[in-house]
């Protein structure tokens, strides 16, 4: 005698493997961290996530005692303005990139994540403000964590308050539908 009936099998069955194809890649992001880190347990680069000059200024004054790592910035204060605070702290140009294709905290991430690819990237310094890096880490989690780049944050300190949990499940969601559709719902974004 069966247990169950032959449709309520292949029902289940269905769902195990809709839950699994869903599953899988939130398994593998930790998997691919711990192999970035253990590739490069060391950072490769420095990654700046754009939002005032001050952010621009910190990381100018961290590039100046890591010499050899190239920086990036994405979708900071204007290039004119950035290139001098780099020049000023006597930061050589060649090391700066300044990206402008980013609108939002997840696209800061989405929009380098294929150059940082093409470099071999696989451990970045994450520089943003103190308040923002909890979003930044959960959406860094998802969308580097998923292309086997790990990251070491390194917060700015501000007198500002932490970002709401809302404004973190908000950006986390669209990491997570960025990570299956590889849209990152930007145009949903009510801020911009």
């Amino acid at each position: 005698m069966k247990i169950f009936p032959h449709k309520c099998n292949t029902k289940i069955f269905i769902c195990l493997i809709l839950c699994g194809i869903l599953i899988f890649p939130l398994t593998a992001i930790p998997i691919h961290s711990i192999l970035a880190y253990y590739k490069s347990p060391k950072p490769q680069a420095i990654l700046t996530l754009g939002g005032g000059s001050i952010r621009e200024k910190f990381t100018a004054q961290f590039a100046q005692f890591h010499p050899s790592l190239d920086i990036w910035v994405s979708t900071g204060i204007p290039p004119k303005q950035a290139k001098e605070i780099f020049r000023n702290a006597g930061i050589n140009l060649e090391r700066v990139n300044l990206d402008y294709r980013a609108v939002d905290t997840v696209t800061n991430f989405t929009s380098l994540l294929q150059d940082f690819k093409n470099l071999n990237i696989h451990h970045l310094y994450l520089i943003t403000s103190d308040f923002h890096m909890r979003r930044a880490k959960a959406i860094a989690t998802f969308v580097l964590g998923s292309r086997g780049i790990a990251f070491t944050p390194v917060p700015i300190p501000t007198n500002q308050s932490r970002e709401t949990t809302l404004h973190v499940l908000r950006d986390t969601g669209r990491a997570l539908i960025w990570l299956y559709t590889g849209h990152t719902g930007a145009s949903l974004n009510p801020e911009l």
